[in-house]
């Protein structure tokens, strides 16, 4: 099986992407949950691959409190490349074109077509040969990943998969499915 998480809330000002935008205390908060989760329902997890987006590797600090396993950090996990406008304030620009058009690139960065065939890429050069593993990554790559188990036609809804900050999904590669099983929200009641 493997598990992939969403990092916790960040500071939303910013153009998200390729920025090294920190977990704000919210998300940090988020972040102890679903590692309380994770440990409780006592996952069969060896070891925990993470972005190398300062976000996720601070989500991915708080997790291996519970759990103590070794981790890889990667760049490979990263999120949509938004070039230029990585780390801008959102409120400087107009992002309407880029959020409605899978083809276009952001400047010095990647379209939503270009990324999705990275994470596809990914998934059947690496993912596929991971067992027992948590991933710590982005609401774009785990969205992908719902794209391509699904089969669905690419869809610039980021909302469709319900990845939400600190998110828990479980991928079963063999049956070929892909579910949310923890949310900070649900799992802190």
């Amino acid at each position: 099986m493997i598990y992939l998480v969403r990092h916790g809330l960040d500071d939303e000002r910013y153009i998200g992407g390729w920025s090294d935008v920190d977990l704000i205390e919210e998300g940090k908060i988020e972040v102890e949950e679903i590692a309380k989760f994770i440990k409780q329902s006592n996952l069969n997890i060896d070891k925990i691959y993470s972005s190398d987006i300062k976000r996720a590797r601070t989500t991915t600090e708080i997790i291996n409190k519970y759990l103590n396993l070794e981790i890889e950090t990667s760049s490979i996990y990263r999120e949509l490349d938004k070039g230029d406008l990585t780390g801008k304030l959102k409120d400087n620009y107009d992002l309407t074109k880029y959020n409605n058009n899978l083809y276009l690139k952001y400047p010095n960065g990647e379209s939503y077509k270009e990324f999705y065939e990275r994470i596809k890429k990914l998934y059947y050069e690496e993912i596929i040969n991971l067992d027992n593993v948590l991933i710590v990554t982005h609401r774009g790559v785990i969205n992908m990943i719902y794209t391509i188990i699904n089969d669905d036609p690419l869809s610039l809804d980021k909302e469709k998969y319900d990845v939400t900050h600190a998110s828990l999904h479980e991928l079963d590669k063999v049956k070929k499915k892909i579910k949310k099983i923890g949310d900070c929200y649900e799992n802190s009641k």
